[in-house]
């Protein structure tokens, strides 16, 4: 009985705390002819390199990637931050995009914040 609570017990504190997904705050949108850059403001409880929101993407509204924005290092000290992907083709008949964000530990996040273009 004691070795299973002493092995719960090291478990519960060595195991990585859980985080919510990253969260997008903001989204500007910019044409410049048939490219389109955006400037995307996230916001998660990065820990480290251990844990934290390392991109974010483009989507179509049924989910098929148009662009990715890697993120190369944690942002523990600057929440939320602000970082941008330029040279998105989007095709015409597209008027609406989605910004699905991801981190290192969970992946990409349920949640698609849609974003009007025309």
């Amino acid at each position: 009985m004691f070795k299973r609570s002493l092995i719960a017990s090291v478990l519960a504190f060595t195991a990585p705390a859980l985080a919510d997904p990253p969260i997008v705050q903001n989204v500007v949108v910019s044409r410049y002819g048939d490219l389109w850059r955006f400037d995307v403001t996230l916001r998660h409880n990065d820990t480290g390199w251990g844990h934290y929101a390392d991109a974010w993407r483009v989507v179509t509204p049924d989910g098929q990637p148009l662009g990715t924005r890697n993120l190369a290092h944690p942002h523990v000290k600057e929440q939320p931050f602000t970082r941008s992907l330029s040279g998105v083709r989007i095709p015409e008949d597209i008027t609406e995009v989605g910004i699905q964000a991801r981190d290192n530990v969970d992946g990409w996040a349920d949640a698609i914040t849609p974003v009007r273009l025309r």
